[in-house]
C-alpha cells in the first residue's frame, strides 16, 4: 500500500516541470508553458502546447506599473513603471518557485512592499499582488496594471477577434468602429479601445488627448468584467478577467488585454489585488462557466 501511495504522489508532482535558473513552469495536463523572460522588470511568457520557444506567445508585464493616488497631496504617483527602468526607486525583485507558482518580492519607495504571485493551472494564469503599506500615506485607486500582450497565435491589430459581453451577449469590442477595417494603419494607430463596466461612459466617445493617442469608448457597458480574444484559427481563447474593475480595454498595437482592479490601502495595512487570464481550447462561451459574476 505504501508503495502505491508514493507512486501516485510522484505522478502528481510530474504535472509541473521546474527550473530554478530559468524560472519555468509547464503543465503536462494542458501543455501550457510559463517562463520568466525578464527577472529585473518582471515579464512573463506563456506558450500554447507545442509552440516553440522562439515564438513570443503571450507576454505579460507583471505588472506594467503600480500607480495610486496619494490622498494627502491628491497627486497620482507611479510607485513602479517599467519604462522608467533603473530610475525606479525599489529593491530588485527576489524570485521564488514553488509547485505551480512563481513569486517575487520588491519594496517600492522605501515603504510599499509587494509580493507578486502567478499560478499556472489547467485554465491559465492567476495573478495576485499583495501590498503591505509600510508608509504613512493613504493610497487611493491603487492598481498593479497587468498588460497581457497577445502575439503569435492571438495577434489582432484591427480587433477583429476581441470580444466583450453585454446585455445582448458576446459582441466585438470595436463593433461600433467598422471604419477601422479599411482606414490606413497610421490613422488607426496609436489608439486605445475601452468599454466601461462600473465607470460611467464618457459623453465624448472619441477623444484624442495631448499624448496623441485616440481613445474610443464603447457606447454600452459590459455586464461581465472580462475581455476575450480568439486565436487566428478560432480554436483557442485568451480572456483576462477580474471580479471588479472600472473598465476593460485594449491597445491594438500590442493586441493587449486589460482588466485591472483597484483598491484603497491605508498605512500599515496589507491588501491584495487579483485577476486571471484564462487560456483554453474551446468555444468562446465557455468563459462564462469560469467567471463568478
Amino acid at each position: 500500500m505504501k508503495r502505491v501511495i508514493i507512486l501516485i504522489f510522484l505522478s502528481a508532482c510530474e504535472l509541473f516541470t521546474f527550473g530554478q535558473n530559468h524560472l519555468i513552469l509547464s503543465d503536462k495536463r494542458t501543455g501550457l508553458k510559463l517562463s520568466v523572460i525578464n527577472k529585473d522588470y518582471p515579464l512573463l511568457k506563456l506558450l500554447l502546447p507545442n509552440q516553440p520557444d522562439t515564438e513570443r506567445g503571450i507576454e505579460i508585464e507583471f505588472p506594467e506599473h503600480v500607480t495610486g493616488l496619494n490622498r494627502q497631496n491628491r497627486t497620482s504617483q507611479h510607485l513602479y513603471l517599467v519604462s522608467l527602468g533603473k530610475m525606479n526607486k525599489r529593491t530588485a525583485p527576489v524570485w521564488k518557485i514553488s509547485h505551480n507558482a512563481l513569486t517575487y518580492e520588491s519594496i517600492f519607495n522605501d515603504g510599499m512592499k509587494l509580493i507578486a504571485k502567478v499560478t499556472l493551472d489547467t485554465t491559465g494564469l492567476e495573478y495576485s499582488y499583495t501590498f503591505t503599506n509600510q508608509t504613512n500615506t493613504v493610497y487611493e485607486h491603487l492598481q498593479a496594471v497587468t498588460c497581457v500582450k497577445l502575439y503569435s497565435e492571438f495577434s489582432d491589430t484591427l480587433l477583429e477577434r476581441f470580444y466583450i459581453h453585454d446585455k445582448n451577449g458576446f459582441e466585438l469590442l470595436a463593433a461600433e468602429t467598422p471604419e477601422r477595417l479599411t482606414m490606413p494603419l497610421n490613422k488607426w494607430l496609436p489608439c486605445r479601445y475601452l468599454v466601461s463596466y462600473t465607470w460611467p461612459i464618457p459623453n465624448t466617445r472619441v477623444q484624442k488627448d495631448e499624448d496623441g493617442i485616440t481613445r474610443y469608448y464603447k457606447s454600452t457597458k459590459a455586464d461581465k468584467p472580462f475581455i476575450a480574444t480568439l486565436s487566428h484559427d478560432k480554436k483557442w481563447v485568451a480572456a483576462t478577467y477580474t471580479a471588479q474593475t472600472g473598465n476593460m480595454w485594449s491597445n491594438p498595437e500590442r493586441s493587449c488585454q486589460h482588466a485591472d482592479p483597484e483598491m484603497t490601502i491605508a498605512p500599515h495595512e496589507t491588501k491584495m489585488l487579483t485577476l486571471k487570464t484564462f487560456v483554453y481550447k474551446g468555444p468562446l462561451d465557455k468563459i462564462l462557466k469560469y467567471i463568478t459574476n
